[in-house]
């Protein structure tokens, strides 16, 4: 009697945690992402840039293409090898979602935020920034 009643649960529950405009889920940043900065990957991460994306890494900052803005993140990869992201804070509302981390390089750490703005159901990254991290804060 008790699995019957497990299951009549999850059947209940189920669709509220599927629904991606669920409060269980506003505020979910897809996981490939982090996977993508992780592991330097510039080809995965572009795959959830918007058709234009404003980018700022090191102080230099424009609006560019997707295809533009992924070869700036795979040149950034190549001098600044990732060997761990973690994110810090993420926020934002059912349509526009924010996250902060952190990304350890090779070559030290970086602040990263990026903003992402849900398109017919598909949440794309409008907004990526990567900063040097302000030792002074710490």
């Amino acid at each position: 009697m008790k699995t019957i009643k497990l299951i009549f649960i999850i059947l209940v529950l189920s669709p509220l945690l599927v629904n991606s405009g669920s409060p269980f889920f506003f505020n979910q940043i897809p996981e490939g992402i982090s996977i993508a900065i992780k592991a330097g990957n510039s080809k995965e991460l572009a795959k959830f840039f918007n058709s234009t994306i404003e980018l700022t890494i090191l102080n230099k900052e424009d609006v560019y293409s997707k295809s533009h803005a992924e070869l700036i993140i795979k040149d950034f990869f190549k001098k600044y090898s990732p060997e761990n992201f973690i994110i810090l804070h993420r926020g934002g509302k059912e349509v526009t979602k924010y996250a902060i981390g952190n990304l350890t390089t090779t070559n030290g750490i970086f602040r990263v935020y990026f903003l992402l703005k849900t398109e017919n159901e598909i949440p794309l990254i409008h907004q990526l920034r990567i900063e040097e991290e302000d030792h002074d804060e710490q």
